[in-house]
């Protein structure tokens, strides 16, 4: 499906209910574009009057500031922030962690106040609202799921209820991992990790965290972040079970269970 760009709503002389930020993951990588597709799928589904940016979407300078140039993340932001101040955004809904977290808590202190919310706190609150409804008995109901909380949505933002809540209308069987909600293990990704090599150790921690997620004996793991996939879908290829545990983002479990 194609989502409109803001400038075209407003050439209609519209303006959208919310703006979805796609991020550069959503934008680029192949696995992480599916997700892209499955929200738009979902609040087209929902109703939910949504533009995008299109080409005007630069990255909102997360990995530059975890990485230390704080001078390209203040540039970038800037640029971001003249484009949605120009288009009045009030609300922004994004599939990314990273992205959440930038646009909510850092940009405000450069001039941008916007609304933020993750995809998972959107989608639960349409099925709350009755916009979004599961069908019965859908497609997990009573497998045994887990959970990987997300660093920036988890334990920056203390986002630990609206994910579960979608796992609990889905009907599955959650099973948490050792290390969850507030002590939740990084993947490995965070704070630039996914752009440098690895700092020398005895096992990579994506590795660690695919061996606590295996020892739930889960039909599938859940998560909320184009980062986290990637990196426990690679945990899980070194333990040659990729095969048998999928990754899902908990969008894309909705999105198949809709009635």
């Amino acid at each position: 499906m194609i989502a409109k760009t803001i400038a075209e709503y407003q050439a209609e002389g519209r303006s959208p209910e919310i703006l979805f930020w796609v991020g550069c993951a959503g934008s680029f990588d192949a696995r992480a574009q599916k997700v892209t597709r499955t929200v738009c799928e979902i609040l087209t589904h929902a109703g939910v009057e949504f533009a995008i940016l299109g080409n005007e979407e630069r990255c909102t300078g997360d990995p530059a500031r975890r990485a230390g140039n704080e001078f390209l993340f203040q540039m970038t932001a800037a640029m971001n922030i003249e484009t949605l101040n120009m288009y009045g955004v009030k609300k922004i809904v994004a599939a990314c962690p990273h992205c959440f977290n930038t646009l909510k808590n850092e940009y405000p202190v450069l001039g941008g106040h916007y609304e933020v919310v993750h995809h998972t706190q959107l989608i639960n609150d349409l099925i709350v609202n009755g916009k979004l409804k599961i069908k019965e008995g859908g497609d997990f109901k009573g497998q045994r799921i887990t959970y990987h909380d997300s660093c920036y949505l988890g334990r920056a933002n203390g986002v630990y209820e609206a994910p579960r809540a979608l796992l609990e209308a889905l009907d599955v069987e959650l099973v948490e991992m050792k290390r969850s909600r507030k002590n939740g293990l990084c993947c490995g990704a965070g704070g630039a990790q996914m752009w440098k090599e690895d700092e020398p150790g005895d096992k990579r921690i994506n590795l660690e965290r695919v061996e606590e997620a295996l020892g739930t004996a889960p039909a599938a793991i859940a998560a909320n972040c184009p980062f986290c996939i990637t990196m426990l879908q690679d945990g899980l290829k070194a333990k040659a079970q990729n095969e048998h545990v999928p990754v899902y983002d908990l969008s894309e479990m909705v999105l198949s269970n809709l009635a």
